[in-house]
């Protein structure tokens, strides 16, 4: 997923995958009864292209802990995306890949990517979900896999031949490979929180006095960018991490969003990820640098570094918290761990 150096060659090798085109009119949610959508979730808008089977699900999900999809053998999309840890690494840059070299990107973790319709990648360098599976597949620092060496080691399989032909009614492709993938992780809903089964009033489900401090914090100072019970608003913005991004070293990595737009404001602007199973997904930011969670509120209270895009909904001298409002914040954010998500025996391995 970190997908690094074939961000940008991902968008023109997409052209050439089957029915990975976004521009189409997005299909409403009540067609595809395979991703969850809990009460207190808004609607997702899923790809049109790509709708959503129970044999595609599947046929994803088998692909998805598949060691065949890298270039030696060795590598799944599971390696650097581990049910157990909410589908991240616990590592700030992996060095997981084929040449065992770290990348410049933290993985990031995968939940609720149903609503993500805003772009994939801590830049947003991919469209979709479909498109954005080339760049891992392929980048010689990741999986490094030839997509026609991949096609032919799947119709080896017997079970892949049949299993391709139930999902797409078709031979194995490159192009159903990415609709496959994409389709089961469209289902990895995470919902079963403390805080979803409070506000769904669910089993009696209370708060505690300091959680509901650090909620009403969470709103007033966080909420617009974590917005809606999704926590995230799938956008990009710049957080005061750094207060340059010099452009000249690898391809502009650093210069965040401004990467893929070409707009001054995007400059050092990365994608907002949910604050949901925050437990399981240390360490923390786009790259990882951060290896707890009282790092990440101390950052946002007093070690916010302005520049002139700096996000507007961040002072330049930081939020400023009473250690009080820390420790509500931290007791806040627990009760968004969803344990069950990363034991669901619907998302772990075939």
């Amino acid at each position: 997923m970190a997908g690094i150096k074939n961000t940008a060659r991902a968008a023109g090798l997409a052209l050439w995958l089957a029915a990975c085109n976004a521009g189409k009119t997005d299909i409403p949610p009540a067609e595809t009864p395979l991703v969850r959508i809990p009460a207190n979730f808004p609607s997702p808008r899923l790809n049109a292209d790509n709708p959503l089977t129970p044999e595609g699900v599947a046929l994803g999900r088998q692909l998805f802990y598949d060691k065949r999809l890298s270039g030696n053998n060795r590598i799944a999309c599971a390696s650097c995306h581990d049910p157990a840890k909410s589908f991240s690494d616990g590592v700030a840059l992996t060095s997981a890949g084929v040449t065992g070299t770290p990348l410049l990107r933290h993985s990031p973790a995968l939940i609720n990517l149903a609503w993500a319709n805003t772009g994939l990648f801590w830049d947003g360098g991919s469209t979709n979900l479909e498109s954005q599976a080339l760049a891992p597949l392929r980048a010689e620092d990741e999986m490094h896999q030839d997509l026609v060496e991949l096609v032919e080691e799947l119709s080896a399989v017997p079970d892949y031949v049949s299993g391709f032909r139930k999902a797409f009614n078709d031979d194995i492709r490159p192009g159903y490979v990415m609709m496959a993938l994409a389709q089961f992780q469209r289902t990895l809903v995470s919902a079963d929180s403390r805080y979803d089964k409070f506000v769904r009033r669910e089993d009696d489900e209370d708060l505690s006095p300091m959680e509901k401090e650090g909620l009403l914090l969470v709103r007033q100072k966080c909420q617009s960018c974590h917005s809606t019970d999704l926590f995230t608003d799938f956008l990009y913005h710049n957080n005061g991490l750094d207060p340059v991004f010099p452009a000249e070293s690898y391809d502009g990595l650093y210069t965040g969003r401004y990467r893929i737009t070409y707009d001054r404001q995007d400059m050092g602007a990365y994608k907002t990820p949910t604050l949901r199973n925050l437990k399981f997904t240390a360490p923390f930011m786009h790259d990882g640098r951060f290896s707890t969670l009282k790092q990440v509120i101390d950052h946002y209270s007093e070690g916010v570094r302005s520049s002139e895009t700096l996000s507007p909904f961040i002072p330049e001298n930081g939020f400023r918290f009473s250690e009080r409002e820390k420790e509500a914040v931290l007791a806040f954010l627990e009760t968004l761990t969803d344990a069950a998500y990363t034991v669901n025996p619907g998302f772990t391995a075939p």
